[in-house]
């Protein structure tokens, strides 16, 4: 008996048929796993997994600390700890992007109308006061503290509307340099934290009593986590209307990035330029259309509290994953490197916040 080669073999037994070069040794899906698992988004995401793991343990173990603020804190030890493979860089960014975007739509799930007209016009107008007198007021600092432009506005809107969901938000819109991203992160952070002891002692020390002390916390702090602290540590009945305040803050989301991409818009189309991929950016960002369709399914539609509870749970996980990789991109020798003139920035945009806020307060109650 012959084989296919020619060569002769003994009777009864089979000889292996000769594979040809490019099929040989082809290696099984399963030892491929581990090369795919390498690459692309999933380590960066893996790590972000683990970390909102993390930072969600300690919020159940200490309530009033957000995972948001842990998150954060820990992306920037970790980057100015050690320096982060450059294979995690994918996964940050979609961590830093579709996911927080994701987690801004599902915050409009938090924003009923009903409450937000339950404070009355008065109330809101002093909401809007503090979004438009604070944006407007800290683009003014920036100018004449030499401020660039690009991290003026994201320091605007953030210590405006809603911390660094805000920042993000205005990102979205206007593709700031990545520096100035992590710059406005970190102010948000430090001076948002930094109000939380200060608020309850501002209260005391003005005479305020609980409500209006809510009101005020709600319409003066950052974060909607650090408002939480904040409101809490007032008393009373502080936390609820504080973190309705702040929600009313958070609605103002819409129309200000509408505002901005509408502004930059024109300024491309009077250069006769155009965004990356030859088009001029949407009127309105498609996150933020999500977010306004949030808050009329929130406000209109009878929704079971398992789905509110779910997408509550589900947003605090993309936001916190998104914290943690906006606060890998703070570098302590970048926050050096900006000097001192953001601080500055940063310290008179939240003193005019608070006092706008303030002065309103105290006019409409």
């Amino acid at each position: 008996m012959t084989t296919a080669a020619g060569r002769a073999t003994p009777a009864g037994r089979a000889t292996p048929a000769v594979i040809p070069a490019r099929h040989a040794r082809r290696p099984h899906p399963a030892r491929r796993a581990p090369r795919v698992l390498r690459t692309g988004p999933v380590p960066g995401l893996a790590l972000c997994s683990v970390v909102v793991i993390l930072a969600l343990l300690v919020n159940h173990l200490v309530p009033v600390v957000s995972p948001l603020l842990v998150a954060i804190l820990l992306g920037a030890v970790l980057a100015n700890a050690w320096p982060l493979p450059t294979a995690l860089a994918p996964g940050l960014a979609v961590a830093a992007k579709p996911l927080l975007r994701a987690g801004i739509v599902l915050l409009g799930l938090q924003v009923v109308l009903g409450q937000v007209l339950g404070l009355g016009w008065g109330m809101i107008a002093v909401v809007v006061a503090v979004v438009g007198l604070g944006i407007a007021s800290t683009l003014a600092y920036g100018r004449l503290l030499g401020v660039p432009a690009g991290l003026t506005l994201l320091v605007a809107c953030g210590f405006s509307i809603c911390g660094a969901a805000a920042v993000a938000a205005v990102d979205g819109v206007v593709d700031a340099e990545e520096e100035d991203v992590a710059t406005a992160v970190a102010l948000v952070v430090v001076c948002g934290t930094l109000m939380i002891p200060v608020a309850p002692l501002v209260v005391t020390a003005l005479g305020m009593g609980p409500y209006a002390g809510g009101l005020w916390a709600g319409g003066s702090i950052h974060e909607v986590a650090q408002v939480v602290a904040a409101g809490g540590a007032i008393g009373g009945g502080a936390l609820a209307a504080a973190v309705i305040v702040k929600l009313t803050r958070v609605l103002m989301l819409a129309p200000v990035m509408a505002t901005i991409s509408w502004r930059r818009r024109r300024a491309l189309a009077a250069a006769g330029g155009r965004a990356d991929g030859g088009r001029l950016p949407p009127l309105v960002p498609v996150f933020v259309l999500g977010f306004v369709a949030m808050v009329l399914v929130r406000s209109f539609l009878p929704l079971p509290a398992p789905v509110l509870d779910g997408a509550r749970q589900l947003q605090t996980v993309l936001l916190t994953a998104a914290m943690f990789a906006l606060g890998c991109g703070v570098r302590l020798g970048l926050v050096r490197q900006v000097g001192v003139r953001p601080f500055v920035l940063a310290a008179l945009s939240t003193a005019t916040v608070a006092l706008v806020c303030l002065a309103g307060v105290t006019l409409a109650t």
